[in-house]
C-alpha cells in the first residue's frame, strides 16, 4: 500500500474493481478464518439485482469496500473490510454509514449483518445502532477446520 494521504472519498463499484476488493480482502481477513471471498464469490454476487458495491479510495488507491445487498424492503452488509495500513482513520465507519444511507434512499426497513464472535468490527457496529438478534454455534469454519460462532445483528432504517 501506498501512502495516501489526500481525502477519502467515497465511490460506487462494479466488477471493474474486483482486484481492487480482493486485494483488500487478502490484507485485511485473517487467513485462518476463512472469511475472504473468492472474486468468482464477489462476481455472482455483484450479478445479482439489488447488490451495492462502495470503495473508499484516497489518491486513487482504494483502502476498503462494502458490499451489501437489499431484498425486498430489508437490507444486508455481506462484507466490509479496510486495509490495515489505512485502518484508524475512520474509514470503516464512513462505509457503514453510506450503506445506511444507501438503505435509506432504497426505502429499507432494516438493516442486518453476520459476524464471526470475536470480531473487533462489533463495536462500529454498535456505534452505529446495530443491536445482537442472534447467534448461530460454530457456523463458521476456519481453514484447519475449527469452527466459530456467528452473530446476528440488525438495525431499523428510520
Amino acid at each position: 500500500m501506498s501512502s495516501a494521504a489526500g481525502p477519502i472519498v467515497l465511490r460506487s463499484g462494479s466488477t471493474a474493481d474486483l482486484d481492487s476488493v480482493s486485494a483488500v480482502m487478502r490484507e485485511a481477513f485473517d487467513p485462518r478464518y476463512g472469511e475472504a471471498w473468492t472474486p468468482a464469490q464477489c462476481l455472482g454476487m455483484l450479478s445479482l439485482p439489488g447488490v451495492w458495491l462502495t470503495l473508499a479510495e484516497c489518491d486513487g488507491e482504494v483502502l476498503g469496500f462494502a458490499l451489501s445487498r437489499s431484498v425486498v424492503d430489508e437490507g444486508e452488509l455481506l462484507l466490509i473490510a479496510t486495509r490495515p495500513a489505512a485502518q484508524g482513520r475512520g474509514i470503516g465507519g464512513m462505509l457503514l454509514r453510506s450503506v445506511i444511507d444507501e438503505a435509506r434512499r432504497r426505502s429499507l426497513s432494516h438493516l442486518h449483518l453476520e459476524v464471526r464472535a470475536g470480531n473487533g468490527a462489533v463495536e462500529l457496529y454498535k456505534r452505529e445502532s446495530f443491536a445482537k438478534v442472534g447467534e448461530r454455534p460454530r457456523y463458521y469454519r476456519g481453514r484447519a477446520g475449527e469452527a466459530f460462532d456467528a452473530h446476528s445483528y440488525a438495525r431499523a432504517i428510520p
